[in-house]
């Protein structure tokens, strides 16, 4: 990891929390520092995200924007962990990614992982599980999931027409979009789904007992 913007550097020796664009390559955010795998015109951060982001402190970022780029990482719960690290108390990881129904999704050679509903649950507290709750012993940090959006392919007329009477409905509550993913998502296939998720604390996991 190369920190390349002084200003970036000036703000967290200074301890005045930085909000980043992950992988945002073209895309830049207002007032967030771009990080990246290559050097391009207007990256502040070069790094590697498969790696620790070392030069972050603790608790050092207000807010992450990553879009369609965790389907990339081979690492993902390292960098889960690590995100976890560098945010603090009540900071936002916005992400959006591929659903697992995207058609287009699986010609990219380089998508490792694709996404659904569920798939941030499994770093959720037992308290903040859906209702269809799933085990969350993959690693010690915890998240709190905030918000779920799913959207619909737009490909088309017809897939126009389709997203703007469905999306709505489904984006209503947990529970439709339960019933979407069960039902209707190999018909009508999502684009995309975002998650607002915000790190609230590690839980201690005890190894479990060997057999005598």
């Amino acid at each position: 990891m190369k920190i390349l913007n002084p200003a970036l550097q000036a703000d967290l020796n200074s301890g005045k929390p930085v909000k980043l664009n992950l992988g945002g390559g073209l895309r830049p955010l207002q007032d967030h520092y771009l990080l990246d795998l290559v050097d391009l015109p207007g990256v502040d951060v070069q790094a590697n995200l498969n790696e620790p982001l070392d030069q972050l402190p603790n608790g050092s970022v207000d807010a992450i924007h990553c879009r369609h780029l965790l389907e990339h990482i081979d690492n993902l719960l390292p960098l889960l962990e690590e995100m976890h690290r560098v945010v603090r108390p009540g900071g936002v990881i916005d992400i959006r990614v591929p659903h697992f129904s995207n058609p287009y999704g699986y010609s990219d050679p380089t998508h490792v992982r694709f996404f659904g509903l569920y798939s941030f649950f499994y770093f959720a507290a037992d308290q903040d599980q859906p209702k269809r709750k799933v085990p969350a012993f993959y690693s010690q940090c915890r998240f709190q999931v905030k918000q779920i959006h799913i959207r619909l392919m737009h490909a088309t007329w017809f897939d126009k027409v389709v997203r703007s009477v469905l999306q709505p409905l489904i984006n209503l509550s947990s529970g439709w979009q339960d019933w979407y993913e069960r039902r209707l998502c190999r018909m009508f296939p999502a684009n995309e789904i975002q998650y607002q998720i915000i790190p609230i604390g590690k839980v201690n996991q005890q190894p479990k007992a060997q057999a005598a």
